[in-house]
């Protein structure tokens, strides 16, 4: 009976083995499932959020799209080659009368009377713009100055569909490529501003316009970067602060409000990176702050008063080692004065080799933060600015000027000012050859009224001089804060430099742009 009785309790708990195996695997499974079905609840739930933020983008067009218009614009371009076309050919009397015969006795070949009137042709474009204001019947619409500068005529389409053939140009700004355009109608709608300095990298962002003429068109993107400059669309004397986006932009949209999640303009759509003329994935937009300055400005007076200081200057972060070893500035951001306009605001407050710091107290670390805030400053305004001079930060106040419309033309005449017939000095050292301003440098180099400092007649190649950017007809005038009146004295302080620690040399080069006279400082070191 016992081995009976061992097998039927195996058998029992094996049984019981299987069955506890089989309920803990549905167990698992059941708790898979749920799990599973928790998870697909909670997906839904987010997905359910994601249409919230489609909800948001359709608001977003609800309450921007209305203030959106396009521009088609005509401009007249003249050409000046008016006159009898057939009389102006280089043909002499004999060869013409092959042509035209002397029908009338007077000894004349007959030319026909083709007289061709100066021709005006036309252009048409098509851009976009903001209403942005709108007070007792007139609106105000904000727009890009390639879009509406020197329109000969405008016609704008409301986002109802009407259009208006009476608009006017109240005012454009080539520096910024801004323009207010005005119009009379009635039925509307502003948009609102928004605040571009709250914008950050990855913020949702939407652009409005009409792209290749199709009117109240909507893409959406994110901000890529901010704060692009250098980019080349406005040319030296323009403020690029652009925003970069991924928002589609195409030929249309130049013009247009780019808004952020809340409805509110950031931003103007300005141009786009592409080598095909199509959209390529990066588009520019000028940041809202720096458009409502100069939409308050044109719509004002109809163009932009700026301040200015008279200076010129380059980012402390483009040479640290200059900024140390000539200025013992320990700082890594700031703006170096290498040059004073003469009779302007900063003529005897400002000195060449001031590192500016701030501005009524806001800091300004580099070259465009300066710019932008000297600026949107109105002329006339009293001002603080913090500088570093000799080794130490104290403030300098001034009243600013306004900003001439052509800066080149302002600074036109600086020249750093020996003549002499000393001949070429050696800075060899440095691989320089040096030699005093006279009549026939002067006019080799088109170096003007330069009578003082050492000019450089030859640059070795590969020569600390020539790492360091200096070519022949470079004006030296400093050497390691002191003045250098001709080569003799250029050659003797460049002798005594530690080129270990570093010798700075205040330079002068005529720019081959602008013909102009541009003042720097380098630094020649030997590294190793």
């Amino acid at each position: 009976m016992k081995p009976f009785r061992s097998t039927l309790a195996a058998v029992a708990a094996a049984g019981v083995a299987v069955g506890t195996g089989f309920f803990g695997f549905n167990y698992v499974q059941n708790s898979q499932f749920a799990r599973a079905a928790e998870q697909v609840q909670a997906s839904r739930e987010q997905l359910a959020k994601a249409d919230d933020l489609s909800s948001v983008f359709r608001y977003v067009g609800k309450a921007v799209a209305p203030s959106v218009v396009n521009i088609n614009v005509t401009k007249k371009v003249t050409n000046t080659r008016g006159g009898n076309r057939l009389r102006n050919l280089p043909f002499d009397k004999d060869q013409l009368r092959r042509f035209f015969p002397d029908r009338d006795g007077d000894g004349q070949p007959d030319i026909p009377d083709f007289e061709a009137p100066e021709e005006t042709p036309e252009l048409h474009g098509t851009g976009s713009g903001v209403i942005m204001e709108v007070q007792d019947g007139t609106g105000f619409i904000l727009t890009n100055n390639h879009v509406a500068g020197d329109a000969s005529q405008m016609e704008v389409t409301l986002a109802d569909g009407r259009k208006i053939t009476k608009a006017t140009l109240v005012g454009a700004d080539k520096k910024t490529d801004l323009a207010v355009v005005k119009i009379e109608a009635d039925r509307l709608i502003p948009a609102k501003w928004g605040d571009s300095d709250e914008l950050q990298q990855g913020d949702w962002v939407m652009a409005f316009g009409s792209p290749f003429g199709y009117i109240g068109s909507m893409t959406h993107g994110i901000v890529s970067a901010l704060n692009r400059n250098g980019v080349g669309i406005l040319g030296r004397q323009g403020y690029e602060n652009f925003i970069q986006v991924d928002a589609p932009i195409n030929p249309g949209n130049s013009g247009g409000p780019l808004v952020n999640v809340r409805g509110e303009v950031v931003g103007i759509n300005t141009a786009i990176a592409s080598r095909t003329g199509a959209f390529s994935g990066i588009g520019f937009a000028i940041p809202s702050n720096q458009a409502k300055f100069v939409y308050k400005s044109l719509k004002g007076t109809g163009h932009v008063a700026r301040g200015w200081l008279g200076v010129s200057i380059q980012n402390v972060s483009d040479n640290l080692p200059l900024a140390k070893a000539r200025f013992a500035y320990q700082g890594t951001n700031g703006v170096l004065v290498q040059q004073i306009v003469p009779n302007t605001p900063a003529t005897g407050k400002l000195k060449k080799g001031d590192i500016i710091l701030s501005v009524d107290g806001k800091n300004v670390d580099s070259v465009q933060k300066l710019r932008e805030r000297i600026a949107a400053t109105p002329p006339n305004t009293d001002i603080k600015l913090e500088v570093f001079r000799d080794g130490k930060e104290q403030n300098v106040s001034l009243r600013l000027g306004e900003q001439p419309e052509d800066l080149m033309a302002a600074t036109e005449g600086q020249k750093p000012g020996n003549q002499g017939d000393m001949p070429d000095a050696d800075a060899g050292k440095i691989g320089l050859r040096l030699a005093n301003p006279d009549d026939e440098l002067l006019k080799k180099w088109d170096l003007g009224n330069v009578k003082s400092g050492a000019v450089v007649t030859a640059v070795e190649r590969s020569s600390l001089a020539a790492k360091a950017g200096i070519v022949p007809g470079d004006v030296i005038t400093e050497v390691d804060r002191t003045e250098v009146k001709d080569a003799k004295d250029a050659t003797q302080a460049l002798a005594k430099a530690d080129l270990k620690k570093g010798v700075s040399l205040y330079v002068t080069t005529k720019d081959p742009e602008s013909g102009q006279s541009l003042s720097r400082y380098i630094l020649i070191q030997d590294e190793k």
